[in-house]
């Protein structure tokens, strides 16, 4: 069968494709992020000449969707069996390419780049413009011949969501990102990690002493904020929800507004998901040299678009992925990491190890159980589904040797009394760890 990926290519991703492939699948993979391949990964994987690849550090945008659509395109086939994404790019294009497939079959228009400003949607529209008339039903039967996806992130799962609730989604996919295995580790202790090495590595500052602002105290925004307390910064919570706020209030965290604090932070660090959240307007008022990053979605959580349009700006670049973005009136400086894309991977390598080997586990479960639903149970729908419990604590137990962990085994008479099976699942599918 046929694997593809569009997930973030470092050394842990190419043990990832190395165990699909070890399990019987033809892989093609791409990067999800501009910044986040590491060369030698790539080089690896394509030595190895068992897997294409298509993914380098510093792509353009045309060129990430060129190799995007390089990885979809499998020769000799109509497309993939099953994908696995992270983001929802690759998701989207299949999505976006049949409806405007059908467009051009109805009344061949084909998309037109000049109407939208998004420069990443205008290059979604380019590649289709270019592609449609090359092949009107490529994407069509891309559709119909993936039986699913699995997806590794909070935005990814949101954009599925969307779809299955128009009934627009083509095909079932699994919600690897909140398996507990996954949400907890990736994003909680795997950020709790990566933010601090990428910032340490960007910029060589001392955290210890400095005043942080984490927006955003979800799983990613919780490991920021304890790390960088960790570090011996003084942390600052921006929030929207009130159960996380009152969580961030509980754990010793500060409350408050940008518009409170934006004048006095010297890190910034968006983990929200959401987009504008760190603007053109807040950056104007910060201190002279505060760093600014983003460790939770895309580039748009921090308004690059309006900084780098902004008249007069002076861009100064220091080293790859570090650019200090000088405003024309007030001369002052703002230090802007991966071009507001994800810090960890663009100036950092991504999270260790024992954190993707949780979220990869899942993905190959994932995997394994979407092969079974097209193969023989037909129980998935075009919806999202998350693994179940007892194949979330599996990941658990597999990883639990290495720490050296011993587990404590119920008794039948202690399992029948809190109401579940000897060898769990230990929770019901209510319980918030």
């Amino acid at each position: 069968m046929n694997i593809n990926g569009s997930l973030h290519m470092t050394i842990q991703t190419g043990v990832l494709i190395e165990t699909l492939s070890a399990l019987g699948a033809k892989v093609r993979w791409c990067s999800c992020n501009i910044f986040s391949t590491q060369d030698h990964a790539a080089a690896a994987i394509a030595k190895a000449g068992t897997s294409a690849v298509f993914a380098w550090k510093g792509e353009t945008l045309p060129e990430y969707w060129w190799c995007t659509e390089q990885m979809m395109t499998v020769p000799g086939a109509d497309g993939c069996d099953q994908l696995v994404d992270d983001g929802g790019d690759a998701t989207l294009l299949i999505h976006k390419g049949k409806e405007f497939e059908a467009k051009y079959a109805k009344d061949g228009s084909l998309p037109d780049p000049a109407i939208t400003n998004n420069a990443e949607f205008k290059c979604i529209l380019q590649l289709l413009k270019d592609s449609i008339p090359l092949d009107k039903t490529k994407y069509t039967r891309m559709a119909v011949q993936c039986k699913g996806v699995s997806e590794e992130t909070t935005t990814g799962v949101l954009r599925l969501r969307e779809m299955a609730a128009k009934n627009d989604l083509l095909f079932p996919a699994i919600n690897v990102n909140d398996c507990v295995t996954k949400s907890k580790f990736d994003n909680v202790y795997g950020c709790r990690h990566s933010l601090p090495d990428s910032i340490m590595r960007a910029t060589d500052v001392m955290i210890g002493g400095k005043r942080a602002l984490v927006c955003g105290y979800g799983d990613v925004g919780k490991g920021c904020a304890f790390a960088l307390r960790g570090a011996g910064a003084r942390v600052l919570i921006t929030e929207i929800d009130p159960i996380n706020a009152l969580q961030a209030c509980m754990e010793g965290f500060q409350v408050v507004t940008m518009e409170d604090c934006v004048h006095e932070i010297d890190i910034f660090t968006s983990a929200t998901g959401n987009f504008k959240i760190i603007t053109l307007e807040h950056m104007k008022k910060m201190k002279n040299n505060a760093i600014v990053c983003n460790i939770g979605h895309f580039d748009n959580e921090i308004d690059m678009e309006d900084l780098e349009q902004f008249p007069g700006m002076t861009v100064e670049n220091i080293k790859p992925q570090v650019d200090r973005f000088v405003f024309p009136s007030s001369g002052n400086g703002v230090i802007v990491l991966a071009s507001g894309r994800l810090v960890n991977l663009g100036c950092a390598t991504g999270h260790p190890s024992f954190v993707m080997s949780c979220s990869f586990t899942n993905q190959v479960l994932a995997q394994l159980d979407l092969l079974k639903n097209w193969k023989e149970t037909k129980a998935y729908k075009n919806d999202v589904y998350l693994l179940p419990k007892h194949l979330d604590e599996k990941v658990a137990l597999l990883h639990l040797p290495a720490l050296g962990a011993h587990l404590t085994t119920l008794s039948q008479e202690q399992a029948d009394y809190i109401g579940v099976k000897v060898n769990g699942p230990f929770k019901n599918d209510t319980y918030r760890y």
